[in-house]
Formats: structure tokens, C-alpha cells, sequence
């Protein structure tokens, strides 16, 4: 064993017979799909299905008989499975900051809320007008204003949206045509159902509800086109006039000229807004078909007229509006249905509801912009829903505090208005719940689901107060309490699923 080596003849000392090397057996071999999964391995970890992978891979040129042979899988979608199970997932965070569609500043939400708020102090200097006898236990001339403001909001609610749908598909000319013809059948309307609930109102008040159903029907078509600055101005003189009158009253015809002068304003800017439709070949012919759910008349052939958005889309924006205003009236004329005579309409917390707009706007887009971010950082369904859920009480407590800090420095400032507490302040934040989760509710197109809760209030407040059941203010903290409660479930049940999010 210990002996020298047996070489052949020839053979010299530093060579070594050849050893026949021995076949590597199959099972030993490097697994093909692993090899794969290495080469691919940070496209594999990004995916979110196996179906990218099988993209993938189809895109590379493997056919099936080639995966089969190779990778011993039958095809391309079964290899994908495989190279999901074996790498971890490990998605990469974007370069940069990440892109928010909902970013938008506070200062133009709260602008649009002073200007929503503003236009209630033509109230003050049109007062002296309001004679004749009340109705309801209300002051001279409340009921057709109320009318003709119910009317206003309805029609134009469901006008603003037309509008906005024309808006989205890229047609602004389109958006112009539905205002030019929309808005004056609003004013229109807004008059005729002021003077049928006039009775013996004086006619300066059926005149001042027209001018009213006017501003209204000028103030959507700058709303819907973004000039809220230019409404600003135009209200300016007004609402200075009327501050100046509250501490020292100015004369009637003063009065007149700054009401009809701010309304002259807010009309000319809105006719200089849609005047291009009226340039249009169609003219008013085209902005009546841009009220409907068709494309346009004229000389465009009708294979190339644009689908437009559906007339029955608008009604639930509409029936909103309606439902909404119902319930905002009733928290205002809560004290005068009760009774009390000390303060016939609690305006102030109409005015807070109103100035409260500007930050409930700013919280849905902070909502949706919150939402956003979580969809990046939720790792399953569980932890998006816990998110998001946790993301609507922040913005709706962040609302009702502004509404309850509006609400206290409005009360505050208003001359003879008791400070709210009790059942008044409790009903008061309890619709701030209703009208923003119905907002949010509406800003994900589920406007069905809020129009149906918010209008059922509204018939059932009206019930109540028709047949004189029970407390006015209890009656009414009880029914938005039920109807934030059926509303909240609603935001639950639907923002819970990222696909709501889109």
C-alpha cells in the first residue's frame, strides 16, 4: 500500500493516468427555476400579481413547449406562480416626491366659505323692505324668501354638476352652454315659486326674493368656473355697507343702490363668463341640448358629436341640495318653531353652518389626499381599512371643532343671540355630521346613498314638526343623530375597500 506508483512504459513521472470523470446526476443539477428567479429577481419582488410575471416572461419569447421542457410546468402562468412563491415581496419606494392630486391650499377653501357666507347680509340692509303680515309665527316675508332659496339651491345644485360633468370631459364650451341656458331657467323659476308662496307679502319683498333667485343663479355659473375672487369683489360693497348699517343705519335708498349695485355686478361677471357660448353657432339652441343628456345640434355630424353626461346623473345632486337646504332652514328656525320669540331665526347658526363650508371643503381633499398615502403604506386590506377608518374621524372632528368654534364666536358677536349649549349646540354639530359625510359620501359618487338619508331627515323633520311632536329641538338633535348614524355606516361600509379610491 505504501509502494511507488506503476507507471506504463513511456509514461513520465509527473503524469497521472486519466480518471474518467463520473456524470452529475440530474437531481443535482441547479433548479432551472431558481437560476430564473435570481436573473429576475427585482421585477418578481415588485409584482403585485403573478400575472406581470407571466408578462413578462410571454414578452421575452418562452412559449409553452419551451417552459415545459425547460421548467417542467405546463405554462407560463403556472411558471409565474412558482417565481411569486419563491422571491419575498419587497415593493420600491418612488424616486422623488410622490406626485398628490389632492394637495390643495387653505386659503382658498376658506375663501370659498366667506363667500358662500357673505351674501346673508343683504338680509340686513333689505330688512326694511320685509313688511307686511308673518306666517308661521316668522317675520314679514320669510316665507317666499325661503321658498325661492329652496328652489335656488335645488335647481342649482343639480346645474353646478351638470356643469362639472362637462367640465371633466374636457369641455368647457360645453360647461358655458349648460350655464348660459341653466342658469337664467333657475332665476326664472326661483321668482315664480317666490311670488306663489307671497300671499300678503309687499311686492318689494317678491322683488327682493327674485334679486335673490338671481344672485344665485350668477353666483354658480363663477363658482363652477372657479372666479370666486371675482365674486368677492363683487359682494364687497355690499357687505361693507351692510357692517356700516349695523352700527349706525344707513338710508333706504343707500340701502337700494349697494343691494341692486353688488347684484348688477355678480350678473354682468357671470354673463362675461358664458358670453363665448353665445358667440357659438348654436347659441342658446346649443346650451338648451347642453342641459341635455345628447351632443350638439348644427353642423357637426352626429358619429362626431361627444356623448354627453347623462340628464339623470344631475337629479341626486339636485335632490341633495333640497334635503340638505331643508335641514340647514330648520336648525336656523329652530328657536321661531319652538316658540321663542326672543330670536325668530337663529341666524347664527345658519351663518357658522355656512362659513363652515371653506374647512369641510379643505378636509375632503385632505381626506382623499390622507386616503392616497395610506394606500402606499397599508400592507393588506385589514390595515387599509383601519386607516381609513381612522383617518375620517380625525377630518370629521377637525370639522365639527371648526363648526363649534364658528359657531360660539358667531353667537358671540350677534347682537341679542344667546350662546348655544344643551340640545341647540348638540343638534347643531349632530347636522355638521349629516352634511359632511354626506359631502364625503358625494365627492365618491355614492351621492344615491346621501340624497336617500339626507331628503328621509328632511320628510321626517317636517313630519314632526307638522304635527307638533314632541320638542322642535329634540325632534330635530334625534333625527340627525339617526341620520348621522345611518350615514357613518355608509361612509364605512364603502371607503373601507381601495377600490372606492380610484
Amino acid at each position: 500500500m505504501s509502494g511507488s506508483v506503476w507507471l506504463p512504459p513511456g509514461s513520465r513521472p509527473d503524469t497521472l493516468p486519466g480518471i474518467p470523470r463520473q456524470r452529475t446526476p440530474s437531481w443535482a443539477q441547479p433548479d432551472p427555476a431558481d437560476e430564473l428567479a435570481d436573473r429576475l429577481e427585482d421585477f418578481i419582488a415588485a409584482a403585485v400579481h403573478p400575472d406581470e410575471i407571466a408578462a413578462l416572461l410571454e414578452s421575452d419569447g418562452l412559449s409553452d413547449d419551451q417552459i415545459r421542457e425547460r421548467y417542467g410546468v405546463k405554462n407560463s402562468f403556472a411558471l409565474a406562480e412558482t417565481l411569486y412563491e419563491r422571491v419575498e415581496r419587497r415593493y420600491p419606494e418612488p424616486d422623488g416626491p410622490v406626485h398628490d392630486p389632492w394637495r390643495i391650499g387653505l386659503l382658498g377653501c376658506l375663501l370659498r366659505g366667506v363667500v358662500f357666507a357673505l351674501p346673508g347680509l343683504a338680509y340686513v340692509l333689505g330688512a326694511p323692505l320685509f313688511t307686511g303680515p308673518g306666517d308661521f309665527g316668522l317675520p314679514a316675508g320669510t316665507v317666499p324668501l325661503l321658498a325661492g332659496a329652496l328652489c335656488g339651491w335645488t335647481w342649482n345644485q343639480g346645474l353646478a354638476h351638470r356643469a362639472y360633468a362637462w367640465l371633466g370631459l374636457g369641455d368647457r364650451m360645453g360647461a358655458r352652454r349648460a350655464l348660459l341656458v341653466g342658469a337664467p331657467a333657475g332665476a326664472l323659476l326661483g321668482s315664480l315659486v317666490a311670488l306663489a308662496f307671497a300671499g300678503g307679502a309687499a311686492p318689494a319683498v317678491v322683488a327682493f326674493a327674485a334679486g335673490q333667485s338671481c344672485y344665485l343663479a350668477a353666483a354658480t355659473v363663477l363658482l363652477v368656473m372657479g372666479r370666486e375672487r371675482l365674486l368677492l369683489i363683487a359682494l364687497a360693497p355690499m357687505a361693507i355697507g351692510a357692517v356700516l348699517s349695523l352700527v349706525d343705519p344707513l338710508p333706504e335708498a343707500a340701502n337700494l343702490a349697494l343691494l341692486l349695485g353688488s347684484l348688477a355686478a355678480v350678473a354682468v361677471l357671470g354673463l362675461r363668463e358664458v358670453a363665448p357660448a353665445l358667440k357659438d353657432e348654436a347659441g342658446w339652441t346649443a346650451g338648451l341640448v347642453a342641459l341635455l343628456p345628447f351632443g350638439g345640434f348644427g353642423t357637426t355630424p352626429a358619429h362626431r358629436r361627444p356623448a354627453g353626461p347623462r340628464l339623470t346623473g344631475s337629479l341626486p345632486y339636485a335632490l341633495f341640495g333640497l334635503g340638505t337646504g331643508v335641514l340647514v332652514l330648520y336648525a336656523a328656525l329652530g328657536d321661531a318653531l319652538a316658540g321663542e320669540e326672543h330670536s325668530a331665526v337663529a341666524a347664527p347658526a345658519a351663518v357658522a353652518l355656512t362659513l363652515s363650508m371653506g374647512p369641510a371643503e379643505w378636509l375632503l381633499y385632505r381626506f382623499r389626499s390622507d386616503s392616497l398615502a395610506g394606500l402606499r403604506s397599508s400592507g393588506t386590506a385589514r390595515d387599509f381599512r383601519r386607516t381609513t377608518a381612522s383617518t375620517v374621524v380625525r377630518c370629521l372632528a377637525a370639522y365639527l371643532a371648526a363648526l363649534l368654534a364658528l359657531s360660539l364666536a358667531v353667537s358671540a358677536l350677534w347682537p341679542h343671540s344667546p350662546v348655544p349649549g344643551g340640545v341647540r349646540l348638540a343638534g347643531l354639530l349632530l347636522l355638521g355630521v349629516v352634511l359632511w359625510t354626506g359631502l364625503l359620501l358625494q365627492s365618491f359618487g355614492a351621492v344615491t346613498g346621501a340624497t336617500a338619508v339626507c331628503c328621509a331627515a328632511a320628510l321626517a323633520q317636517t313630519l314632526l314638526l307638522t304635527t307638533r311632536t314632541g320638542d322642535p329641538h329634540l325632534a330635530g338633535a334625534a333625527v340627525y343623530g339617526t341620520a348621522a348614524i345611518v350615514q357613518a355606516a355608509l361612509v364605512c361600509a364603502l371607503l373601507g375597500r381601495a377600490t372606492a379610491h380610484r
